[in-house]
Parts: C-alpha cells; sequence; structure tokens
C-alpha cells in the first residue's frame, strides 16, 4: 500500500534529495512549517520506509573509478537455483552498482564501476565462472551525461 503524502511531505522529500545534511531548522524554513512537525513527519516517513538509510554521494571518478560499463546478460537458465547463484554472485561483487531484471530479450542489465577495462575483465572472468551465462554485452560509457537519486515529486 502506497503511503499518503501531502504537499508537505513531497517538499520534505524533495529537500532532502537535495541535501540530507542540511538542518531541520533550514528544511522547515523552506517548506513553510517548524522543526518538530518536520522531524515528526520524516520520522513517520522513515517508519513507514519512504526514507531509506542515508548515505554519502561519492564522486566514482575522483576514486579512480574511471570505467563504467552497462552489462547487458541473456541466459537460457531460468530455474530458480541458477537464479539464485546469479543473485549471490551480483551482491558479492561490490563493483556492481545496480542489476536489474528485465523484460524483453535481454534478462538483466548491470552498473558496473570500475577502474578500467582490465578491471572489468577480472570482473567478468569472475562472474561467468560462478554462473552459465548464455551472452554477455558489455557497453562501456564514454561520458555520464546526466546523474540523479532524487524523484520527481
Amino acid at each position: 500500500m502506497e503511503p499518503r503524502l501531502d504537499t508537505i511531505d513531497r517538499k520534505i522529500l524533495a529537500e532532502l534529495q537535495v541535501d540530507a545534511s542540511q538542518s531541520l531548522d533550514a528544511i522547515a524554513e523552506k517548506v513553510g512549517s517548524s522543526k518538530t512537525p518536520v522531524w515528526n513527519r520524516i520520522r513517520k516517513m522513515r517508519e513507514a520506509g519512504v526514507i531509506g538509510p542515508q548515505t554519502v554521494i561519492v564522486d566514482a571518478e575522483k576514486l579512480g573509478f574511471d570505467a563504467c560499463f552497462f552489462v547487458l546478460v541473456r541466459t537460457s537458465e531460468h530455474e530458480a537455483e541458477w537464479q539464485a547463484a546469479f543473485l549471490r554472485a551480483l551482491k558479492a561483487r561490490p563493483e556492481v552498482m545496480e542489476a536489474h531484471r528485465l523484460a524483453g530479450e535481454i534478462d538483466y542489465i548491470l552498473k558496473v564501476r570500475v577502474k578500467n577495462a582490465r578491471a572489468y575483465d577480472a570482473f567478468y572472468q569472475a562472474l561467468i565462472s560462478e554462473v552459465k551465462i548464455f551472452n554477455v554485452t558489455a557497453l562501456l560509457s564514454m561520458e555520464e551525461i546526466k546523474f540523479s537519486t532524487a524523484l520527481p515529486l
């Protein structure tokens, strides 16, 4: 069931998506409320699962992770055991930033962040040694044009 959010809740969420480190006073001022009601709303949204853990967005390239690959995976295996093994393999690999199961000709798409092509090859070799994969296509991102974690509220 989708939680009911009013206009103030959505404004609070928008502010938190821009900068979750800003003070409650700053958020309250921007949304036209006071500190205590804003804190209570945030607490309720956390309890409802609308707000997840607070994290920090790190610049991958400044830390030397210059290569971003989108990996298209096709499999001929669709049994529960294979899916469980594939999921375990993905969860064990910190290089996998995102993984999605798709409808259509491609079964999965992965977003993989590594230092360079050699590091990607090491990731690829490890993955195919753990699970049987019918076909893998790796697409190197030449430039990140837009990145956002904010939902359009």
